[in-house]
């Protein structure tokens, strides 16, 4: 069944319109002057970020398939074109004052943005894995030349140079386990993957041979491991730290919650859309990474004195918090709990840390001189507003009720306990109580330390673009502690369409 040209095109529409804005910005770019603001560029960035977002929600009056079925628009896939395009938007009106500040022309860097959330979105509605390897590239090609956006500063050429080298090698996998799977199966779209692992049958012409379920099962654990670096995962989450010290810290926020609400959008479309979780082959490959990034996650934290270090060790730990929903959804009865509360937590993790790293590419000043801890001493005097918003998302990273963090975790965990999974669940509330020692320490430095000779008339005043992105989020994650009952409807709509029947499935076949 296929969609009409029409059809086709209103589905993939917030990618056009991305994909246009990106476009119109490299085209403008070199006629303006060279040393002349280029704030209007971001304006229009935003504003083709905020139509790709209202063009999500039209797709909700029209959901299927399209592209010859590569392409399905859901409940599902509008929640993450969402969450991204939200992202970026944030991201970019985060970027103004930075920009400004670190004299860096910002031509390309919003292009650079549009056509990386381009490769986002087009990722969490894509059920073909090639077209989902193809805006894997487009999103990764992006943030490598994003994270080395500081060409001045050595640190930035080496966090590009890492995160390329580390994530040519991740993709080299995941591609690799596309051509096993291809192989096991006789496909690469996800639910014809799943009717011939149901079937157990793979149509060759007028023949069928039975399918290589070994070979499959190594397949996903290829695609996995490439997701798992995008979501920095433990083991693979080694080029982190050291990538988010060095990258502008606007694209930290990027880099941290947008490519990997998208990574691990495709991890259940691949684990739970093409039936693969019926074996539990996997579980364990999800248990022990999961195990593992919490638990390294936090022990690398504690260690810090760099904040955007710290915040890049965190974030390994909240992937592993989030795999612990992906292990929940093995027990039947918990399977819509676990997926719903997977991608509830993307959204409140995407809030909470894109609003500490604009605050943290506020607080650095030019050259980001000021990302260590002893920096922040005193910024509840200097700046009550700018540390009471920084405190509300370190909070809601820590897990305090009335923040959406809060309710993440609560999620998640009672999806694992949910499923017997009750050692996970342990290790993570360790570990969540292990968090709370670097998350408060930042707290008690702000509010509790004098700032350091020279710096209390620091001019803290921040710009109304990086004012609207600290509002936006800082509502959101206190929305999400106090309303969260919205967000997880939704959710758990988006979980009930990832799983068509096989009816639905066999239908899809080419």
């Amino acid at each position: 069944m296929t969609a009409t040209p029409e059809l086709s095109y209103v589905r993939i529409l917030p990618e056009i319109i991305l994909s246009i804005c990106g476009i119109v910005v490299m085209f403008v770019e070199p006629l303006l002057p060279q040393r002349g603001s280029h704030k209007s560029l971001g304006v229009f960035s935003f504003v083709g970020t905020l139509a790709a977002l209202i063009a999500s929600l039209y797709q909700t009056n029209y959901p299927g398939w399209g592209w010859f079925n590569m392409i399905r628009v859901d409940e599902f896939s509008v929640f993450f074109h969402v969450l991204i395009c939200a992202i970026s938007a944030v991201v970019i009106l985060a970027s103004f004052e930075y920009l400004e500040t670190q004299e860096i022309r910002g031509g390309e860097y919003y292009a650079l943005i549009l056509f990386g959330t381009v490769g986002m979105v087009l990722m969490s509605s894509a059920v073909e894995l090639v077209l989902i390897f193809i805006a894997l590239e487009i999103s990764s090609i992006a943030t490598y030349v994003l994270a080395g956006y500081r060409r001045r500063a050595a640190t930035s050429a080496e966090s590009s140079i890492k995160y390329f080298l580390l994530g040519s090698f991740a993709t080299a996998f995941f591609l690799y386990g596309v051509a096993l799977m291809f192989g096991a199966t006789g496909s690469t779209s996800i639910y014809t993957i799943s009717s011939a692992l149901q079937s157990g049958q793979v149509t060759l012409g007028a023949s069928s041979v039975p399918v290589s379920y070994s070979l499959a099962y190594v397949a996903v654990a290829l695609m996995f491991v490439g997701l798992g670096f995008k979501v920095a995962s433990a083991p693979f989450h080694i080029w982190t730290p050291d990538v988010y010290e060095g990258a502008p810290a606007p694209v930290v926020a990027l880099m941290s919650t947008g490519p990997k609400a998208a990574a691990f959008a495709v991890m259940l479309r691949i684990l739970f859309g093409a039936g693969i979780d019926t074996s539990k082959a996997w579980f364990w490959l999800v248990w022990i990474s999961a195990a593992l990034s919490m638990t390294l996650g936090n022990l690398g934290a504690l260690l810090q004195s760099n904040v955007k270090r710290m915040l890049a060790y965190s974030s390994i730990a909240h992937a592993g918090y989030l795999l612990v929903a992906f292990a929940a959804v093995i027990a039947p009865n918990a399977r819509d709990t676990g997926i719903s509360a997977a991608i509830f937590y993307a959204a409140a993790y995407a809030a909470m840390n894109v609003g500490a790293f604009a605050v943290v590419s506020h607080f650095a000043r030019h050259g980001e001189r000021y990302v260590n801890f002893e920096d922040y001493a005193g910024l509840g005097k200097r700046s009550p507003i700018l540390a009471a918003t920084l405190s509300i998302f370190l909070l809601s990273l820590l897990g305090l009720p009335a923040t959406g963090g809060f309710f993440a975790k609560f999620y998640v965990f009672n999806a694992a306990i949910k499923s017997d999974l009750i050692w996970l669940t342990v290790i993570g509330l360790i570990n969540s109580a292990i968090a709370s020692y670097y998350y408060l320490r930042l707290i008690v430095v702000m509010y509790m330390y004098e700032p350091q000779p020279g710096e209390e008339k620091l001019q803290l005043r921040a710009a109304p673009g990086l004012t609207a992105a600290l509002v936006i989020t800082a509502i959101i994650t206190i929305w999400l502690g106090v309303r969260p009952a919205g967000v997880l409807d939704y959710a758990t709509r988006g979980a009930s369409r990832l799983l068509p029947s096989f009816q639905q499935s066999s239908n899809l076949s080419r």
